[in-house]
């Protein structure tokens, strides 16, 4: 039967049960100063290791008071945990991201928030983007740039992915588009040392500032450029309402304004930042970008394709001809196929009976999609040919919206590409009126002077 009678205390007069193993303990406490924070020994991974590596049987309170003293008597160490304190030349920025939830074109987004500081005034702007990539980091800032109305002579950041990568020499190599954007607007730009958020500590508290005062509750807009353009109005007011810690009575913005004579001017020409990659289509004519498939068309299935990859668009061109297949919004994520339904439909056409199974089936309106499901391979083939002639002409929507019209009026007359496409260019241009809105021209006189009669029916 279990003893439930209590125990006595413990006799403390011969020391603890971890003091034979203090120094091990004091070892890796230690070494632990020169790893990340979130790489150094927990108390349950020191008490996992005194079990494993030693002979030590105590309980695992014991371990953690003997840490909490360790750590309490090491917390002031000097030049270990001690920071500098920076000063900052007028117009240098310092550059990072964080990420917020927002509502873009209806649907809640991870948006990542490009984040800027100017330490010198404490001025702090924000745009949004879909990613962290180069195309991105490039993009935002041209519009923190355009929208201050200069450039900043020094720019500091981490090694993110889009700027570039730290090699095991600790040199960073920068990517070929940042690089290009480096060169264009002449910057110098430094890189802080790993894991050393103090040393652009400015833009790490404005990341947490503006989030919780720009984007609480979460914000919502069309798309990433509309709600860039909010943040930035938005920053602007929180400039104007508060003050520069440097002159506690003076207005960020007031600070910022003399702040402004230490930036460059924007060059006289556009920067397009644009990763220009040549890839191999598969047999279906995708493109493998990023993860994510883009059809090129199935006439360039396992032939060689130039992709332009922006920020917010991937353009597929020909390399040999410079013939333009396809232009698609770009997807972020992973396992994503973007196809353009005018690139499948010609292909549909040659083989119609894969129409009931193809990719595109589902964007094709329900009343067209109907009526195609029911009409023989012959007229089908025919209909397939004629709606990829006018999407070529036109486009998929302008299309689909002649098809549409067409089939209202007579579904009986068919689709074919010598009326379809001039309805949907017509539609395209927005010079398409429906019959049942033109009004009729007055025929009436042309009835007297044939039949001879006046309007009353009699005979002059």
């Amino acid at each position: 039967m279990e003893d439930c009678s209590p125990k006595p205390k413990a006799d403390r007069r011969y020391g603890s049960k971890i003091d034979p193993y203090a120094h091990l303990v004091d070892e890796w406490l230690e070494a632990d100063r020169l790893l990340p924070r979130k790489q150094r020994h927990t108390i349950r991974r020191v008490h996992d290791r005194l079990l494993a590596e030693t002979d030590y049987d105590g309980e695992y309170s014991t371990t953690m008071r003997y840490v909490h003293r360790w750590r309490e008597a090491n917390r002031g160490v000097p030049d270990r945990e001690g920071y500098v304190r920076l000063e900052w030349a007028a117009g240098s920025m310092q550059v990072d991201f964080g990420v917020a939830r927002a509502r873009i074109a209806g649907e809640m987004a991870d948006v990542h928030c490009l984040v800027v500081s100017l330490p010198y005034s404490n001025m702090r702007l924000c745009v949004a983007l879909p990613g962290e990539n180069a195309e991105c980091l490039c993009h935002g800032l041209m519009l923190v740039f355009e929208h201050i109305g200069g450039v900043p002579p020094v720019i500091v950041m981490d090694n993110a992915t889009g700027a570039g990568r730290r090699n095991a020499k600790g040199e960073v190599a920068l990517t070929g588009v940042f690089s290009a954007f480096v060169a264009h607007y002449r910057l110098e730009v430094r890189f802080c040392n790993p894991y050393s958020g103090n040393e652009k500590g400015s833009v790490e508290n404005a990341v947490g500032f503006l989030r919780r005062n720009l984007m609480v509750p979460p914000m919502r807009a069309e798309s990433y450029g509309q709600l860039s353009r909010l943040l930035l109005e938005r920053c602007d007011g929180l400039a104007r309402d508060s003050y520069c810690p440097r002159l506690l009575d003076v207005p960020v913005a007031e600070v910022f304004d003399e702040e402004r004579a230490a930036l460059m001017p924007l060059p006289s020409t556009a920067f397009d930042p644009v990763r220009w990659e040549s890839r191999t289509a598969d047999k279906y004519g995708l493109v493998d970008i990023d993860s994510n498939r883009y059809l090129a068309g199935p006439d360039s299935a396992r032939s060689r394709v130039l992709a332009a990859i922006r920020w917010d668009t991937v353009t597929l061109t020909s390399p040999a001809t410079g013939e333009l297949f396809a232009e698609y919004p770009r997807q972020y994520g992973r396992s994503r196929n973007v196809e353009d339904p005018a690139l499948v439909l010609p292909r549909l056409a040659v083989k119609p009976r894969a129409w009931r199974e193809s990719s595109i089936r589902p964007d094709v309106p329900d009343d067209i999609r109907a009526w195609l499901d029911s009409m023989d391979e012959k007229t089908l083939r025919e209909s397939l040919k004629a709606i990829g002639d006018a999407c070529r002409a036109a486009g998929f929507d302008p299309a689909m919206q002649a098809c549409g019209e067409i089939l209202r009026s007579n579904r009986d007359m068919g689709l074919h590409a010598d009326s379809l496409t001039p309805i949907a260019l017509r539609m395209r241009d927005g010079e398409w009126e429906y019959p049942g809105g033109i009004e009729e021209p007055d025929l009436s006189g042309y009835d007297r002077f044939i039949t001879g009669t006046d309007d009353g029916g009699e005979e002059r």
